[in-house]
């Protein structure tokens, strides 16, 4: 892919972002179904899907930018069902998967058929977790799906891998590919861990914010090369890395935060568009790599009908037996209502990952443009099928989240004690000696006063509007005023750019303290 395919690829990708979300579609099913229906016209240039532009520039800042939004201790708290979906759904896949295809097509030996196995095993969460999020699914379901998505990459990478190794001819066992995954795991872990440590350890002492989020945005490319450098997963070196740097992030500067959360936001809308875009364009190359015949055709769908089966067959007994088994699980968490249950299993979509380890495969792997063209199959029949009826199994099952109260509730306790603390620290300036004036003294006391109650004004009556909720809506008036006259300034040429520059982040700063998403 060239330079002006490119271009045009990722200009075109987030204008259809911004026409799906202007009318609130899910824009990477919009996107897919623009790239199917434009992948044919004569004299588009072709998008061919490079391997390691996914794998190396795409799919670690995806990663990284999802575990930096992630909970730790969400995830520690569900580490026992995530490991459930994210390894052991993943290799169940890779098994199921693989023998449904050696039997739809006797001529693909069996290690090719784990191959595809081992490709359309890891499902992608990004449509899933963007569908959610629109609807509020419950908060630990939203952290199942976020969670196996950021493990499950590196399960069946892995065991793509020994696949391929055992299908080239090489010598491979079951022993072999354990070992290579605790390995991989494990060494992943470890680099994950010495980045993120060294990256905070490198952060907290530049005291610069512009070049804290440009290291940050070095992390998830040297994690993942370093690590597949020393033969460990990429992957997981990525996510462990985010999770870490995620975690202590409450700890830096506000200016860090700020600017790292817009930064990474547009990086995601940009590679997430990009990747939706390239899998629906895909369409005209793999159907030309291959001859298409109707026993391909039901091969093909014999296996996207496994891979979607395979997800409800393992989610129930996943889901109940360990609490019938284990009186520790039933102690420790929380019994997983049914309908949660047919949410995740029907969240399986496929995504960017899949596609590009069936381009990446060598090409002496036997069957290798038939692997392609049913991961082609899954990826977009997941997408499309599960991806257009997931809001409407979610609205039809009622499985909504119930934390909002909760939260407000648990948010209005610490804001008060918040409040407070800040108007004993205030007392404890001014009485130490501090000669601020008594009118900016009261005007923080009242301050701090506005920010306890608002958060107990936000548990009042939804339809009413609150005190807290007027103040920000008047102050965002006045704010516009401002900057209207500021800039008329600037065009009349009272004042120069670089004041009008300075005033706008002194005004944008305090619209953003006050604007609640």
């Amino acid at each position: 892919m060239h330079g002006p395919e490119l271009l045009l690829l990722l200009v075109g990708s987030l204008l259809v972002t911004a026409g799906a979300r202007r009318v609130g579609w899910s824009a990477p099913l919009v996107l897919v179904g623009v790239g199917l229906a434009v992948s044919f016209i004569p004299g588009l240039p072709e998008f061919a899907l490079e391997p390691e532009l996914v794998l190396v520039l795409v799919l670690p800042p995806l990663l990284y930018s999802a575990a930096l939004d992630s909970s730790y201790h969400n995830i520690r708290a569900n580490l026992r069902p995530i490991g459930l979906l994210a390894v052991g759904l993943v290799l169940a896949t890779t098994v199921a998967v693989g023998w449904v295809a050696h039997l739809a097509l006797p001529d693909l030996s069996l290690w090719s058929a784990l191959v595809l196995g081992a490709v359309v095993a890891p499902p992608d969460a990004v449509a899933a977790v963007a569908i959610g999020r629109r609807l509020n699914l419950p908060r630990r379901t939203m952290t199942l799906l976020t969670g196996e998505s950021l493990i499950n990459d590196a399960t069946a990478l892995t065991a793509y891998k020994v696949a391929v190794t055992a299908a080239t001819g090489a010598a491979a066992t079951w022993v072999d590919g354990t070992t290579t995954f605790a390995v991989s795991a494990g060494g992943g872990v470890v680099v994950g861990l010495v980045i993120g440590v060294a990256v905070r350890w490198l952060r907290d002492r530049l005291d610069d914010g512009v070049l804290e989020s440009s290291l940050g945005m070095l992390v998830p490319f040297g994690a993942y090369v370093l690590a597949e450098e020393l033969h460990a997963s990429g992957v997981l070196a990525v996510v462990v890395a985010g999770l870490y740097i995620g975690h202590y992030a409450p700890r830096s500067s506000y200016y860090t935060r700020l600017q790292d959360t817009a930064v990474w936001r547009s990086v995601d809308v940009l590679l997430e568009s990009f990747v939706f875009a390239l899998i629906g364009l895909q369409l005209k190359t793999v159907v030309d790599d291959v001859e298409v015949t109707a026993g391909l055709l039901w091969a093909a769908g014999a296996v996207l009908l496994a891979t979607i089966l395979v997800r409800f067959v393992w989610m129930y007994p996943a889901a109940y037996l360990p609490r019938w088994l284990s009186r520790r699980v039933r102690e420790r968490e929380k019994a997983p209502g049914w309908r949660g249950v047919t949410v995740i299993s029907w969240a399986g979509m496929r995504g960017v990952v899949s596609l590009a380890a069936a381009a990446a495969l060598p090409l002496d792997v036997p069957g290798r443009d038939v692997i392609l063209f049913c991961a082609f199959v899954v990826t977009v029949g997941t997408l499309l099928l599960q991806g257009m009826t997931l809001p409407w199994v979610i609205r039809k099952l009622d499985h909504r989240g119930d934390e909002e109260r909760t939260d407000a509730l648990a948010e209005a306790q610490v804001q008060h004690a918040a409040a407070q603390a800040a108007v004993e620290r205030l007392d404890e300036v001014v009485d130490s000696g501090d000669e601020a004036p008594d009118h900016v003294v009261q005007r923080l006391r009242v301050l701090a006063e506005h920010r306890g109650n608002a958060a107990w004004e936000r548990l009042g009556r939804q339809e009413d509007e609150s005190p807290a909720a007027a103040f920000r809506r008047l102050r965002r008036t006045m704010l516009d005023a401002e900057r209207e006259v500021f800039v008329e300034a600037r065009d009349e040429g009272r004042i120069d750019d670089e004041v009008l520059v300075r005033v706008l982040r002194e005004l944008d700063l305090e619209e953003a303290a006050i604007t609640r998403e």
